[in-house]
Parts: C-alpha cells; structure tokens; sequence
C-alpha cells in the first residue's frame, strides 16, 4: 500500500516557529537577520533539516531569546545547554547577593524588591518586608511574596490603591509581553492565566505597544487616612552570564511628593 508519508516536525522546528512568531516575524524576515535563505528556515521549522549547535545559538542570538529560551532551543535540537542555571543562594552566587543586599539596603526606607521571572520576591529591604507584612493576597505560611498577586488580588494591596484600574492595567500589559515573548513559559502563562480570573481585573490589549509606564508606574495608596504616592522603576543587570542573573530585576520605588517621603520615613522609625 502506498501513499504520502507523514513528516513529524522536530521539537526544534516547533520552538524556532513559535519563538519567530512570537516576534511577529516572516520566514523571510528571519532568514535575511540570520544571513541564511529562507527555505533553509523553512526545513528546520518542518524538520527537513537539522541545525548544527552554532545555528541554533545564531538564530536565538537574532530574534533575542533570552538564555533560558536559548537553552529550551539547544534542548530541543539535541545538544546541551549552552548557559548555566544556578539558584541565587548557591555559594556560587555569594558575590551578587552581597551586591543585591547592598542596593536593597541603600533604598530604605523605601520599598524595594528583587524579583524573579515569575514576579516573586526572592529578596527584599526591610521597608519591603514591612510591606509584606501589610497584606495576605491569598498566601499561606512559606508561599513567596508575589508582586503581580499582591497588587491584583482582591485581598491584597487593591484595596489600598485609588488608582487601582491604572495600576492593573499596566501590570497586565508587561505580564502579556512577557508571555507572548516567551510562548514556552508555563509558569508565566499559569500567573496570567490566574490573576485574570481575579474579579475585576482588566484584560489585555494585544494591539498595544510599549509605552513609558512600563518603566515608571506611578502608584497612589491610601493608608490610614494618608496619601502615599509612589513611582516603581525596573532596573536589569547588565551582561548576565547565567539564566538566573538574566531573569532578576529590581524594582525599587520613590516617594512621588514630600509628605509621601515623610510618611515612609516615619515608618522606619
């Protein structure tokens, strides 16, 4: 019996494809960024072609996957990770959290927070933990203080926000990028998946782009009868050399008015 034989696309193929149009990205556009043709693009993605090592690096290189999804490339054509992956309390991060300690330390006695890829906080200054403390956002004992849950969730900081629709729908935006940007992330699809099952919380706008409150979002509490106006700003480390390090950033916020920096410094004390 004959007939046409069914070609099973390669893992490798399947990831190149979601990552370029993931970035809105023709075969065509890709190839001419590569230096390859695209028909060459067009046998990897259907598996017709293999890549060698350097290939896959090349192309993660050109749409600019990050280390973790360069790794997830390598992975999926049969080679080994080209990056380390090294948990931020191992020994050999030892330099780094001095570092990080260091900066979280100078910005009391303002909140600021180092956080993860899923928007967990896995250091803090001790004007961040007083924050902590000040709200449940659903958390149980030893769960991590989450930034996206804490300012989403019903119990959580939305209470204390007046403009808490502007809030939300920033946050929203950047977690959106984040996940269209990495189509392989899991965790990251389960954490939007879940706080838009929050009451209330706006949905995405996939047609809008990048604007400047994704690097300062100003934020108004009310607390106790006081005004609390703050402005959040994300700082990445430069030239990382390890999954973890790449997919740290530190959010660090500043008092917006003089009765704000009061307030806070008052806290301290």
């Amino acid at each position: 019996m004959s007939g046409a034989r069914t070609r099973v696309r390669s893992p490798f193929g399947v990831g190149l494809r979601e990552h370029r149009t993931a970035r809105r990205l023709s075969q065509l556009d890709l190839a001419d960024e590569a230096g390859v043709s695209q028909r060459h693009i067009s046998f990897l993605e259907t598996g017709r072609s293999s890549p060698s090592r350097e290939m896959v690096i090349h192309l993660g290189v050109v749409m600019g996957l990050g280390l973790r999804e360069q790794n997830d490339l390598l992975l999926a054509a049969g080679f080994a990770p080209a990056y380390p992956e090294t948990g931020l309390d191992e020994p050999a991060m030892d330099d780094v959290r001095h570092v990080l300690e260091l900066l979280l330390a100078a910005h009391d006695p303002f909140p600021a927070f180092v956080v993860d890829r899923g928007w967990d906080a896995v250091m803090m200054n001790e004007a961040g933990t007083r924050l902590a403390g000040l709200v449940a956002a659903g958390r149980s004992d030893g769960e991590p203080f989450n930034l996206l849950r804490v300012a989403l969730h019903p119990d959580g900081m939305r209470a204390f926000t007046v403009n808490w629709t502007e809030v939300a729908r920033s946050l929203i935006q950047r977690l959106y990028r984040d996940v269209a940007s990495r189509p392989a992330d899991h965790r990251l699809r389960a954490l939007l998946d879940e706080v838009l099952d929050y009451e209330g919380v706006p949905r995405p706008n996939e047609a809008l782009l990048p604007t400047g409150t994704d690097l300062i979002v100003p934020i108004h509490y009310r607390v106790a009868g006081n005004d609390v106006r703050l402005v959040t700003t994300i700082t990445t480390l430069g030239a990382p050399y390890d999954v973890t390090l790449e997919e740290l950033r530190l959010e660090v916020t500043y008092p917006a008015d003089a009765a704000t920096e009061g307030f806070l410094r008052s806290l301290a004390t």
